[in-house]
């Protein structure tokens, strides 16, 4: 068997390793999907109304208030996830497990692979059910097959993304507690986009930030593809922001988790 398909092997293994200990201990599987439902309900329901009138006719088309706020919603599940794989690689990390993986005969990448693989699919399972509570207090998107194949793939390649920054997170944290609380930004970052309200209804300067970073053009392709609004040249940005995240994130945490196989 080659080195490549020996790596294959061992990261599959660490990938189930990850899935059951998500299945034992379900509290922060549960958290990723918690607080997006919490926010979607909150903002529909509290504050749908008056958000609702000040974008009426707007990028909605005239729709509903969840039918904007909803693609942000679900988007705001990838970073959520990004909590959990940070904490769930430090926490490997600090109670010894790694120590023992280096004495055994497996690939050197399968133990990041797994986390990260894990992760994903962990998030794409809470981005469903998001999408499920969503459908079932209103929601109705108007996407084509290809056009939910295409929002589906763009979800994907947001939750890679975020998932190597957040292995690189929880490689450098020192405990479980700061490895928690370094990716929140990222989970509240799309809040200072366009999520929750058009970028165009900010003051310049939040207007500016908004418009220029990376989760504004995700939300507004996401949103284009559920709901048939213009996406213009949002889509190309997007995937540009998602391919350069990962590739930071994967080199960053490949370089951490060396330097810790050295100490």
């Amino acid at each position: 068997m080659s080195s490549l398909a020996y790596a294959v092997s061992d990261s599959m293994t660490m990938l189930r390793r990850n899935l059951k200990h998500a299945q034992r201990y379900p509290a922060m599987s549960l958290s990723v999907v918690i607080m997006p439902v919490m926010m979607l309900l909150l903002f529909n329901y509290a504050f749908g109304g008056a958000l609702g009138a000040g974008i009426s006719g707007g990028p909605t088309g005239g729709g509903s208030y969840i039918d904007y706020v909803a693609p942000g919603i679900i988007l705001m599940t990838a970073t959520a996830g990004a909590v959990s794989t940070a904490v769930g690689v430090c926490v490997d990390m600090t109670e010894g497990i790694v120590n023992r993986f280096r004495t055994l005969s497996i690939s050197r990448a399968a133990f990041l692979t797994g986390h990260v693989l894990g992760s994903v699919i962990q998030t794409l399972i809470a981005i469903a059910l998001v999408i499920g509570v969503a459908l079932a207090i209103g929601f109705r998107p108007d996407a084509s097959a290809v056009e939910w194949l295409a929002a589906i793939g763009l979800l994907t390649l947001l939750a890679l993304a975020l998932t190597w920054l957040s292995a690189g997170i929880g490689l450098v944290s020192r405990t479980p507690e700061s490895a928690s609380n370094t990716p929140m930004p990222l989970t509240f970052l799309p809040f200072l986009g366009s999520a929750i309200v058009p970028t165009d209804s900010m003051p310049a300067g939040l207007r500016w930030f908004a418009e220029y970073q990376p989760f504004t053009p995700a939300i507004e392709t996401l949103r284009g593809l559920l709901m048939g609004t213009g996406i213009g040249n949002s889509g190309y940005i997007a995937v540009a922001w998602c391919v350069g995240l990962t590739l930071v994130g994967y080199f960053w945490s490949r370089s951490a988790f060396g330097r810790t196989s050295k100490r």
